[in-house]
């Protein structure tokens, strides 16, 4: 099995661009701490969205799916899940809530994980649940012609608690003694986690919900307001580039893991713009007819309700249908394709 000492990162030369990414996530994380302090009413309706995102999103790029209602119905009311799908998404909305009331308490170990994962597959019947992978599993792809390549070799099972241990142990080893900077670190660690790929299902959410945790350990809480999920699903293409390029090298400890770090800040980073941008209009008590005007100025080319309501968490879901009726009868919005396809555009 391949060896783990983190730190060896210590000795790495970083480009600019890598130290540009941190230096940029730590003045916006300043920031938002000031926001977080001023307005923190209209700020918990940013994590209900988020946590509604997030539990889609994470799902999603796994290909489980259920309705925008039924999404909503299972993050905000909690309501019982209908079917596999809803089973598995109840899971994620468990462990994710875990995660924002108690991070500060959810050490990082094998063990801790393995809970987590148990809870993940609380609402089905999944006997591996909990439990580290008892088969060997291949990260490959399926492509346009039909024909499937495998594109990875994760560890075997019977290596894998040690080296879950292993990288946990360096983990909190080198944060502990703030050796290393956890920007680095954090994303090292979910990298090592998706080569080890401890789980026969499940390991793509696993580190999502991974990602969260130790980023609010750390003290970055932008993923409670922006989801991290529902970036990285947008951009999924370049999630798993940056992913292939990483994994190159990594059984015999040569990989480059420099892609995949700066895949990770880069998508930290935009959370928090977003974040303040969202701030922004939350800040001034402005109608929901400006706000939502300010709120469409912000947005380029094609725009959903959806996307309104993000930027305007202060307001009811009628209070923003209402200001975009005005916004188009008085012809600064146009809009376009009925029912779940409606979409607007700024005209002037």
């Amino acid at each position: 099995m391949r060896d783990f000492n983190y730190s060896e990162i210590k000795n790495q030369k970083w480009d600019s661009e890598l130290l540009g990414l941190i230096a940029a996530i730590y003045k916006e994380a300043g920031k938002q701490e000031m926001y977080l302090k001023q307005r923190p009413q209209e700020l918990k309706k940013l994590i209900e969205i988020a946590k509604v995102q997030s539990t889609e999103a994470s799902n999603a790029i796994e290909g489980i799916v259920t309705t925008n209602t039924r999404i909503r119905q299972l993050v905000e009311e909690k309501t019982t899940p209908k079917n596999r799908n809803e089973q598995e998404i109840a899971g994620y909305r468990d462990v994710l809530n875990l995660i924002h009331e108690s991070f500060d308490v959810i050490p990082i170990t094998r063990n801790y994980i393995l809970q987590l994962h148990k809870i993940l597959y609380n609402h089905l019947n999944n006997p591996m649940a909990g439990k580290t992978k008892n088969v060997q599993n291949y990260i490959s792809a399926t492509f346009p012609d039909g024909h499937s390549e495998t594109l990875f070799t994760p560890l075997a099972p019977y290596e894998t608690p040690e080296a879950l241990d292993r990288i946990c142990e360096e983990y909190n080893r080198v944060t502990g003694n703030m050796e290393i900077e956890p920007l680095i670190v954090i994303p090292v660690f979910i990298h090592d986690f998706l080569c080890i790929h401890p789980f026969n299902d499940g390991n793509g959410r696993m580190s999502r919900l991974l990602t969260a945790l130790l980023l609010y350990r750390n003290g970055f809480y932008v993923g409670k307001y922006i989801s991290l999920e529902a970036k990285i699903a947008k951009n999924k293409d370049l999630y798993y580039d940056a992913l292939g390029q990483a994994q190159i090298g990594w059984h015999d400890g040569k990989e480059d893991t420099v892609p995949f770090i700066k895949y990770l800040l880069g998508t930290v980073l935009a959370a928090y713009k977003d974040f303040g941008d969202r701030f922004a209009l939350v800040e001034t008590k402005l109608s929901a007819l400006e706000t939502v005007r300010r709120a469409s100025m912000n947005k380029i080319g094609r725009f959903t309700k959806q996307d309104i309501r993000e930027l305007c968490p202060s307001f009811s879901v009628s209070s923003i249908e209402g200001a975009l009726r005005k916004l188009v009868t008085s012809g600064e919005l146009k809009r376009e394709g009925s029912g779940k396809k409606t979409c607007y555009y700024r005209v002037k």
